[in-house]
């Protein structure tokens, strides 16, 4: 059995670090300076990550292959598989004629880009994440916002932007509930943790996509609209995390804000006018002429029902008993050559403790299955014929060829760093900030959803490391595992996944993914900062 070891550089933490953090450099420099597609950025951290277990960690070669096989495979099933069957429902939409019905009834309830993405990226894409997660709400919202006429990167972006607040409570509260089930923590005090750190964010998350969108000016044109929004949602993630539980907050936050929305569009709209050039949105200029056709009830619920049907399948495969009848069929399978071979050890975990390696083959409780069914039955009945339907599957994995070979790189690159110990080096070395600790407790969550592109993922890898530390320096354990679920929402817009994700969803170019890259790279860290700045508040208070 290999032990890891957490500080193999001269003995010093520091250098140890710097070793550990090379593949991050490697991305962000490919991805950030050089601007190279995110699966060449990808596979070369993936390269600097090998090397570095391999020569830094003295980390045995079939565990190098081992890890990295198995967080390709994590990052294709089900990551990609749930992004795969997004995408095919919003094809059907397209070539079935339905999305231009989707999109009149949206722009009959109001033809400004600033409400309209308020309703999309931000409301629908927070239900969407409550009920599946895995990154299904940017490909789905995203590509939405792109059939509706904003441009690819502007509509990836504003998607990725939203796609933060809902995070930490998605897919029926998996992180939270993979939180608990890692540390041993009560389940409602983490989320009730969890809740109180991100609704305060949530409260002010529209606004600022709005003033990202449209500037100051904008901002103020679409306030009480913002203003509904923010409240509605933060107020009822507040109070359903702290007094009810994890698993609905998203969903019933999400739907009181769309009715909230929706009621207040049929008693006012902005009264200036707002329009998008490029990738660039400007406020105070003409809408142009956008004809707006009407449709009756029947032709609009019609022409949603893929997504009804999602939503369905979804919300069932999540519900008690299906989900649990689902989950008998999932099958747990014992990496070879790689579970329980790794030893860790403290201050990692309290013991000594073999590092299990079980990937779960949740075939048909996966959210991606919920969604692939969702498709076939959106097939049926809007009278797609089999070799239709099949010829549409071809062209969505052309599509994605490369969006999936940057998530099964990015994947890979992750568990690597998790099984040599890379990551946990990492941990430490923001774990020596000690009274600063808080702060840098959310960064650390921030850092681990950067990697694995996984809020619940990052639970899973650094949970205990905050416990552990929090109890030595003396601060809440719940408080601090709760700021790393909560710092790692901001994390999510600037993963590769999610990047390529975005790209695929909306059909740009891949030479574009080192711009949205930038682009969301200052927001991120922002957004994060303030969750620690928060989390700092909370520890001196309790």
């Amino acid at each position: 059995m290999w032990q890891q070891e957490y500080i193999p550089v001269a003995g010093s933490l520091a250098r140890s670090a710097l070793a550990a953090g090379a593949p991050i450099f490697v991305l962000l420099l490919l991805l950030g300076v050089f601007r190279r597609p995110s699966w060449v950025a990808a596979l070369a951290g993936l390269a600097t990550a090998i090397v570095v277990a391999l020569v830094v960690y003295g980390m045995p070669v079939t565990l190098v292959v081992s890890s990295t096989a198995m967080g390709a495979a994590f990052g294709l099933f089900p990551i990609g598989w749930v992004v795969f069957w997004a995408i095919v429902l919003y094809r059907l939409t397209v070539e079935t004629g339905q999305f231009e019905v989707i999109k009149d009834s949206i722009g009959g309830l109001t033809s400004d880009r600033r409400l309209q993405a308020l309703l999309i990226a931000f409301a629908l894409g927070a239900f969407i994440e409550g009920a599946a997660g895995f990154a299904t709400p940017v490909a789905v919202a995203a590509a939405m916002m792109t059939g509706l006429g904003f441009s690819p990167f502007f509509a990836a972006a504003i998607c990725l932007l939203a796609n933060t607040a809902p995070v930490a409570f998605g897919s029926i509260g998996i992180p939270v509930i993979t939180l608990a089930g890692i540390t041993g923590l009560p389940l409602d005090e983490l989320s009730m943790w969890v809740g109180r750190l991100c609704a305060p964010v949530a409260l002010f998350i529209p606004a600022y996509l709005i003033l990202v969108m449209s500037g100051v000016r904008g901002l103020k044109g679409v306030l009480p609209a913002v203003v509904v929004c923010g409240v509605s949602f933060a107020s009822m993630q507040f109070v359903v995390s702290n007094y009810v539980g994890p698993e609905l907050v998203d969903i019933i936050a999400a739907l009181t804000a769309i009715l909230g929305l929706i009621l207040l569009f049929k008693v006012w709209q902005p009264a200036d006018n707002f329009t998008q050039y490029g990738s660039m949105v400007l406020a105070g200029q003409a809408e142009g002429n956008v004809q707006v056709t009407k449709h009756g009830f029947g032709r609009v619920l019609f022409a949603w029902s893929p997504y009804l049907f999602l939503v369905f399948f979804v919300l069932l495969w999540g519900s008690g008993v299906i989900g649990s009848t689902l989950n008998a069929l999932t099958v747990p399978i014992e990496w070879p050559g790689l579970h329980n071979l790794i030893m860790r050890g403290a201050p990692v975990v309290a013991q000594p403790t073999p590092y299990a390696a079980i990937y779960t083959l949740n075939w048909v409780s996966a959210a991606g299955s919920a969604c692939a069914l969702a498709t076939i039955v959106s097939a049926f009945f809007l009278k797609v014929s089999p070799g239709r339907y099949v010829r549409l599957l071809g062209s969505v994995v052309r599509q994605m060829a490369f969006s999936m070979l940057t998530i099964a790189s990015v994947l890979g690159l992750a568990f690597l760093m998790n099984y040599s110990g890379a990551t946990a080096t990492l941990g430490l070395a923001f774990a020596a900030t000690g009274a600063l600790f808080p702060f840098f407790s959310a960064m650390l969550g921030w850092l681990a959803v950067f990697l694995t592109g996984s809020d619940t993922s990052a639970n899973a890898l650094f949970g205990n490391l905050q416990v552990v530390t929090a109890t030595t320096l003396g601060f809440n354990p719940v408080l601090m595992a709760a700021a790393n679920s909560a710092g790692g929402v901001m994390g999510k817009m600037i993963s590769l996944q999610s990047l390529a994700v975005a790209v695929a969803a909306t059909g740009m170019t891949r030479s574009e993914e080192g711009k949205l890259f930038r682009f969301t790279f200052g927001h991120s860290v922002l957004l994060a900062s303030v969750i620690g700045m928060i989390t700092v508040i909370y520890a001196a208070w309790f």
